[in-house]
């Protein structure tokens, strides 16, 4: 498990991380949101050595990440780092051949892998010649070649279309599967929240929020209740201890301000007519994000 614990940074005397801690567990994916400038990038930065923290610890399994230990991570930038001119297959079978896989061992696993990833009719193309979508697909590719025990991604989906953004998934999920602790950033909540087991917010350098999704989905529940009628439901807005958020006739979406309300609100609605659901209502990703960044 890569543990990160009292992290902080500083540039010219502003502070943009303190005090960042939260755990990448292996064989889960853990998603890494916050706005631009949040301190993503400089948090997975330490994590990788290419920044030093001004304080805290970054450790694997209980002990002191060390250059050997990042041997086995992978990463993925924001930024593109490929060699243009490169062949695509031929940029992912050099990369593996720098982690000392031998030429017919890099070369299987690039072209298994570029082709889970929907690149096996661009193996011989220029990297150059991609579009942003494929290019993010080989830089992926990249990071994922050398079997990582750690897998660290800066917006791995940014550029992807939905059907790429499926793809790309169904290839980190496997990873995870196999034991890999899976760390990626992105500012799609919708594909944040489905995927991920793990989720942490980070806002003004601070983590806000961390956990698992249904974890924090119960911690941020309010009474929220979803109740689909065949009868209107306009009665709610006079029943004592309701507050309606949502109405258009048989459907509503409410907040109640105790069980004993919830109770009394479900027995009448039950009287009034035919009731095809009655459910709590669990926050989205995006709604937790503004409660807990505010």
């Amino acid at each position: 498990m890569l543990e990160l614990r009292g992290i902080t940074k500083s540039y010219g005397g502003r502070r943009v991380l303190d005090d960042v801690s939260f755990d990448v567990r292996p064989g889960r994916l853990t998603g890494f949101v916050g706005g631009n400038g949040a301190g993503k990038t400089t948090t997975m930065r330490i994590v990788l050595g290419v920044l030093a923290g001004d304080g805290g610890t970054v450790t694997l399994d209980g002990t002191q990440v060390t250059a050997a230990d990042r041997r086995r991570f992978g990463y993925m930038p924001e930024e593109r780092g490929l060699y243009p001119k490169m062949k695509v297959l031929e940029q992912i079978v050099y990369l593996a051949r720098l982690h000392g896989y031998s030429k017919p061992d890099a070369t299987g696993r690039a072209r298994l892998l570029l082709e889970q990833l929907g690149l096996g009719e661009r193996l011989g193309d220029n990297v150059e010649t991609l579009s942003l979508g494929n290019q993010q697909r080989a830089q992926i590719a990249a990071a994922l070649v050398h079997e990582p025990q750690v897998l660290i991604l800066d917006e791995p989906f940014s550029g992807l279309d939905p059907l790429a953004v499926d793809v790309v998934a169904g290839v980190l999920q496997e990873r995870a599967a196999r034991g890999a602790a899976v760390l990626f950033s992105s500012h799609q909540l919708d594909v944040v929240e489905r995927l991920c087991d793990e989720l942490v917010i980070i806002s003004a350098g601070e983590i806000r929020a961390a956990g698992t999704r249904d974890a924090l989905r119960a911690e941020h529940s309010r009474r929220r209740y979803e109740l689909v009628s065949a009868s209107d439901a306009g009665w709610l807005r006079d029943e004592p201890g309701v507050e309606v958020l949502e109405f258009d006739g048989g459907y509503a979406v409410f907040e109640t301000d105790g069980e004993q309300t919830t109770q009394r609100v479900l027995r009448r609605a039950v009287a009034q007519g035919d009731v095809a659901s009655f459910a709590p209502q669990h926050p989205t990703l995006a709604q937790i994000f503004k409660e807990v960044i505010q």
